[in-house]
């Protein structure tokens, strides 16, 4: 089994697990404030739907060679989040329901020659065809979390803990100038030990953190705030947000 294929599975595990949680909510509900700063219940579900078939024009555009960005532009992404926001919960449903099954055919359509093939997510980052499964879980998990529904951080499956660890470690954060090294410890072993931030300079030494992969990747994607944590050189340091 490839990666895409059991992404695309674990997809579809994370998409039922928020659908129920969310099908108990009311329309009430969906208009109180979410995790994340500014956006209602409402957004982060607007927000959902529309990404997935931000992905089909991805899956769609390696699939067929002829480009089809994400989203037409900045403006018309935040445009459509604020349009569907108010919407009740009965919509909501059919629409995540409705997106979740588009995602699903666009992936089963690609065909394998084309998981290698690169495509532009939002922002000009660069991403093969056989990643995209992993960047659309990584949505549904963590926005399921971002609802503040009673889905946390520490509920999150470890094979998705795991992956999205080495993701944020090896690309996301490694290198950036405005992270400072940083030595990751989820056990007592070296084997246990993962670098990322910027290079140490000359006699600089890391800043070790210590903790569990759960309460590493709430820390590092700031869902938490590095509760579970230790650092025994001082506070934990201050992350840029994740863009």
């Amino acid at each position: 089994m490839t990666d895409y294929v059991r992404d695309a599975l674990a997809v579809q595990e994370a998409t039922d697990r928020l659908l129920t949680a969310v099908a108990a909510l009311d329309d009430a509900s969906l208009v109180s404030p979410s995790e994340l700063p500014g956006w209602t219940r409402g957004h982060v579900l607007a927000h959902l739907a529309r990404n997935a078939d931000a992905l089909v024009n991805l899956l769609t555009w390696a699939r067929t060679g002829q480009e089809t960005p994400m989203y037409a532009d900045a403006q018309t992404r935040d445009a459509e989040i604020l349009r569907d926001a108010a919407r009740p919960l009965a919509v909501h449903l059919d629409d995540l329901r409705a997106s979740a099954t588009r995602f699903d055919a666009a992936v089963t359509a690609l065909p394998p020659e084309r998981l290698p093939y690169e495509v532009a997510l939002r922002g000009g980052v660069r991403e093969s065809a056989a990643g995209l499964p992993l960047r659309r879980l990584a949505e549904v998990e963590l926005h399921h979390v971002d609802l503040g529904i009673g889905y946390a951080v520490a509920d999150l499956p470890a094979p998705f803990v795991e992956s999205q660890l080495s993701v944020l470690i090896r690309t996301r954060f490694a290198g950036r100038p405005d992270i400072p090294p940083l030595r990751l410890a989820t056990g007592p072993g070296e084997g246990d030990v993962r670098h990322t931030g910027r290079p140490a300079a000359p006699g600089e030494s890391p800043v070790t953190v210590t903790g569990s992969p759960a309460a590493l990747l709430g820390w590092l994607t700031g869902r938490t705030d590095g509760t579970g944590l230790s650092c025994p050189n001082g506070p934990l340091p201050v992350l840029p947000a994740l863009g």
